[in-house]
């Protein structure tokens, strides 16, 4: 199924993929192919993931990158270049310009998390803070480039970054010569993009599906409207792929080339993070878990052999921990309840009595002895529970009610 009419801008050839993997050599690392027997159970056939969580600077963007900034004339390479990012494209331009002489300046956001900052400058880049969210950043780094004479480098609307992140799929294919179906995260549509042009042309018959979060996803609309259309204040944990409107480029490829796009919910983002840690032994980030969690989401309506690219695995530990508690949660694993007893000595202990009867290990407990909204002889008690999955909760649930407590949420 082909969307819309556009084209790029420029073409991206198979000629230009294949001589960004040679210009990559040595650089970028060929990632892993890990076989996932749950999620092959699941799907029917085999699945495999690829694994760009495994990259140097922890993601795919390197080497996109690096090709970009390899393509410069010398005069722009004295001139330095500048970018904007949150986490990823920022990295990977960092390290590319270490390794090829250049000087970098990346732009991030203010509430950027801090390790993200810290690796940045690692890899050699001026790092600046500016704005609060990342069009604002953006901005920035135009400004910039544009008093300076630095060169602008883009984190997917352009056909260098196209054909540096294309070389993912040529890996696929090398890797698993026998796929029928990639599924890829989308943002901006790079990565998506490149891996279309590599691959179609060598195997048009195998299909390829993108994914984005339904709280930014900018494609569906655009795809239906045959141009790049903007998605108001978009919304997700996933910011890899967290971008309001296609770029130019890769949105003309995607139409052409990518089969089909689906979109997956916070839930199914946060499941599908657990799931490459419990089962796989991955960490992922939100946005390299978007081909798993639409596995999860549907898994009979993908022919296999499968390979789903796990895009990065830059996740900050602090949402790390909400995420995976939101994935316990939406699996019926989490339980938070808040409910209020008679304050005397023991009632505490009892309650605990219980939740232990009903086999739900306590993780958290907030007592709460003053407050306005209390009685005298009232106390306010929330407990954050682990439990087996939604039969459990709903038992826990029974042997607090059977136990005379009232719970509140």
């Amino acid at each position: 199924m082909s969307y819309g009419t556009a084209r790029p801008l420029r073409s991206v050839t198979l000629d230009d993929v294949r001589g960004a993997q040679k210009m990559l050599s040595g650089v970028a690392r060929t990632t892993a192919m890990e076989g996932s027997r749950h999620l092959s159970q699941l799907v029917g056939s085999p699945v495999h993931l690829k694994c760009e969580n495994l990259q140097r600077t922890g993601s795919f963007k390197l080497r996109g990158a690096y090709v970009r900034i390899a393509g410069l004339l010398p005069e722009e390479r004295a001139a330095g270049v500048v970018a904007a990012s949150a986490g990823n494209h920022a990295q990977g331009v960092a390290l590319a310009s270490s390794l090829l002489g250049v000087h970098s300046t990346v732009f991030m956001p203010k509430g950027a998390p801090l390790p993200k900052i810290s690796a940045t400058r690692d890899y050699g880049a001026d790092v600046r803070l500016h704005g609060q969210v990342v069009d604002e950043t953006l901005a920035a780094a135009e400004e910039y480039a544009a008093e300076t004479g630095a060169v602008f480098i883009h984190p997917f609307d352009h056909p260098d970054i196209i054909a540096g992140q294309g070389t993912v799929g040529l890996e696929i294919l090398e890797q698993c010569p026998e796929v029928r179906t990639i599924v890829v995260g989308i943002g901006g549509g790079g990565l998506a993009a490149g891996v279309a042009v590599a691959v179609k042309v060598l195997r048009p018959d195998v299909r390829i599906v993108g994914v984005q979060a339904e709280g930014a996803a900018s494609y569906p609309p655009s795809l239906a409207a045959g141009r790049p259309v903007s998605v108001e204040n978009p919304v997700t944990m996933a910011d890899g792929i967290k971008v309001g409107r296609p770029g130019a480029v890769p949105f003309g490829i995607v139409g052409e080339l990518v089969d089909e796009v689906r979109t997956v919910s916070e839930d199914q983002l946060s499941a599908a993070l657990l799931l490459c840690l419990e089962r796989a032994k991955l960490v992922v980030e939100p946005a390299g878990a978007s081909p798993v969690a639409a596995l999860l989401a549907a898994p009979d309506t993908f022919e296999g052999p499968v390979v789903a690219v796990l895009s990065g695995g830059n996740v900050d530990p602090v949402l790390m921990q909400r995420v995976l508690r939101h994935g316990m949660a939406a699996q019926g694993r989490y339980l938070a309840v808040r409910l209020r007893l008679t304050d005397r000595p023991g009632a505490l202990a009892t309650l605990l009595g219980v939740l232990s009867a009903a086999d739900a290990n306590v993780l958290d407990v907030s007592h709460v002895r003053t407050n306005p909204r209390l009685e005298l002889a009232e106390a306010e008690v929330e407990l954050h529970l682990e439990t087996k999955g939604p039969e459990h909760c709903a038992e826990v649930g029974r042997a607090l009610r059977d136990a005379g407590y009232t719970v509140m949420g």
